[in-house]
């Protein structure tokens, strides 16, 4: 079902979010009023882009899309990449902020560092955005909100299991990276992003991860979200090896005028709003 620009028009109430990576983007725009999400979109790149080519890409959808003809009562962009790391609160110096991502992160002098308070574990998410996107997004709408992704992995994942006793290892699919969480005891245990090019590559860095902490693949839950299905050969070769598996679900309520592929995909973006 498709809405008429003249009707579209019309809509108040927006909400726009949007998730950029170097391998692909997404965005969706909700009408708060109707608890409907009236557009949403994703693009896989064929290949790894860089930010500006990311920037160009952006600017073609917002215009064959239509996105920048209307008014949105709050944006957010989620920053998707590998450049961030945890620091405990009350461990957190806003002054030493280039230090806490160096040890584990290639930046540079250049970059700009922001950060998300992550107030349900009571830390500091420290990240690098991409800035030129940001600056587009504030020449088109005025102010806004960003995340890094793991922000909102974290935050809906620890809402999720507030009341779980078992370790589950949850993972975020996209095209060519994973995120992993790991959480037990309604604790955060482990957050990590990894790059994949095969099935193999995946099974590795999940149990890796898992052995690590000593957990044992007969026991604890493996959940997948994201760009996954049952079909997949990331879930084929996962149940080889791992006892329990399962889907996450979103567990929100919209209606959509398209609905997404499954009710785990799409998890940060629409959980972001």
């Amino acid at each position: 079902m498709a809405l008429t620009n003249k009707t579209f028009n019309k809509l108040n109430n927006l909400e726009l979010s949007i998730q950029i990576s170097l391998s692909g983007l997404s965005f969706c725009i909700l009408q708060r009023d109707t608890h409907t999400i009236i557009n949403l979109k994703e693009v896989s790149f064929q290949k790894k882009l860089n930010p500006l080519e990311v920037l160009d890409y952006l600017k073609h959808l917002f215009n064959t899309e239509n996105v920048t003809q209307h008014t949105y009562n709050s944006i957010t962009i989620i920053h998707d990449n590998e450049l961030s790391t945890l620091v405990p609160k009350p461990l957190f110096n806003e002054e030493c902020i280039a230090d806490y991502l160096k040890f584990n992160s290639k930046i540079l002098v250049s970059d700009f560092i922001a950060h998300d308070e992550v107030l349900v574990n009571d830390s500091v998410n420290v990240y690098v955005p991409y800035i030129n996107i940001n600056n587009f997004i504030y020449d088109q709408f005025g102010a806004f909100t960003f995340k890094h992704v793991s922000t909102v992995l974290i935050e809906e994942i620890l809402q999720l299991e507030k009341n779980a006793s078992t370790p589950k290892v949850y993972v975020n699919i996209s095209k060519s990276h994973f995120e992993i969480i790991i959480v037990d005891n309604a604790k955060l245990i482990l957050y990590n992003t990894f790059e994949y090019n095969t099935p193999e590559d995946f099974i590795y860095y999940v149990l890796f991860a898992t052995e690590q902490l000593n957990l044992n693949p007969e026991t604890f839950s493996l959940v997948f979200i994201g760009d996954v299905s049952k079909e997949d050969a990331l879930y084929t070769i996962a149940y080889k090896y791992i006892r329990n598996i399962s889907f996450g679900n979103r567990n929100e309520t919209f209606s959509y005028i398209e609905k997404p592929k499954t009710n785990h995909s799409n998890f940060t973006l629409i959980k972001s709003l």
